[in-house]
């Protein structure tokens, strides 16, 4: 009788007929980049929903944010963090060299485990008193920029590169002219703070600059909060595809018993729901029906690829922001 109750007991866990997760822990940490705050609070609301209907159980979703870089330092200093949201795959890859990630992490989700992108946009003043229009714009000596410190933040690194692409564009790849476009691009930066929402306080409530630099997720939560009567979002001709990847932290998940639900909610963000929740917050997705929902929210821009353009991360660490690289030179000769 015993052994016919735990086989029915399978057949019905197969079914959907008992609570998954029956083993895993009341509550999961999520590590995230700086400005993915109220994205993962509708996230999490949307899910913890799912999970008690589908479990009868309550499940605590646990957020920490800053830049990308620096959640992946604080998982390797002791952060038990059961998956990571970030926004540059180096920092993933950082976690899956010394073995918190699997190595082949980027094939165990969809799209090179990256769910939704985003790209570098302009944020202006109502009005764009400044006529700001494309990158070019943002070297002339009458504007001031505002966007975090590319040593610190992964936000900041896709504006960085997403500039120095368009000068290789448009002067050809005279490396020349690139360098003193970029280093035009560096001296105009009002303030250099650590993280993508430092940046947004700065622009928006120090009322700091003339434009502020940000992933178009950003900016859509800022005309949000703030009226979008008050400030202008400017895409530019050409930015720089932002893949946002995820991976579930299996050293801590294996250890804390959280593997499964830790795969479950990643999934849960390629699925339709969570596909719409990251549209509605500003997000570009890869599900196509909820694509074409929000086409009109989202203006055409052409992409281009930091495998494309500079080789890939490991070739662009190396020579951009590697000690002594052409970041560091950059600043330096401003």
């Amino acid at each position: 009788m015993r052994r016919l109750s735990v086989v029915t007991a399978a057949v019905l866990f197969a079914l959907g007929g008992l609570p998954a997760f029956a083993e895993a822990p009341g509550t999961i940490l999520n590590a995230s980049y700086d400005v993915s705050r109220e994205l993962f609070v509708a996230i999490d609301k949307a899910y913890a929903e799912k999970y008690a209907k589908d479990t009868g159980k309550t499940l605590e979703i646990k957020q920490s944010h800053a830049g990308s870089s620096k959640q992946a330092r604080s998982i390797l200093e002791g952060l038990e963090a059961d998956v990571v949201t970030f926004n540059q795959a180096t920092d993933i890859q950082v976690l899956a060299d010394k073995g918190f990630v699997a190595a082949d992490w980027t094939s165990k989700f969809p799209n090179n485990a990256s769910p939704y992108y985003s790209l570098p946009v302009f944020l202006v003043r109502a009005g764009n008193p400044k006529g700001i229009k494309d990158w070019n714009d943002l070297v002339r000596d009458d504007v001031k920029l505002v966007f975090p410190n590319p040593k610190t933040s992964g936000n900041a690194r896709y504006t960085y590169l997403a500039a120095t692409a368009y000068a290789k564009e448009a002067f050809g790849n005279d490396e020349a002219k690139v360098n003193d476009f970029v280093k035009k691009f560096l001296a105009n930066v009002a303030v250099f703070d650590t993280g993508g929402r430092a940046a947004t306080t700065t622009f928006v409530e120090r009322e700091i600059g003339d434009v502020l630099i940000t992933f178009e997720t950003e900016t859509t939560g800022i005309r949000k909060e703030f009226g979008a009567d008050k400030f202008d979002t400017v895409v530019p001709s050409v930015s720089l595809l932002a893949d946002f990847p995820v991976a579930v932290v299996d050293k801590v998940a294996e250890k804390r018993g959280s593997k499964e639900i830790a795969n479950d909610y990643l999934n849960f963000l390629y699925s339709p729901e969570g596909q719409t929740i990251l549209a509605e917050n500003g997000n570009r997705v890869r599900d196509k029906a909820v694509v074409e929902k929000f086409a009109a929210s989202f203006q055409p821009v052409r992409l281009v690829t930091v495998e494309d353009v500079f080789g890939g991360w490991p070739a662009v660490n190396k020579t951009y922001f590697g000690s002594d690289g052409l970041l560091d030179q950059q600043l330096a000769g401003q």
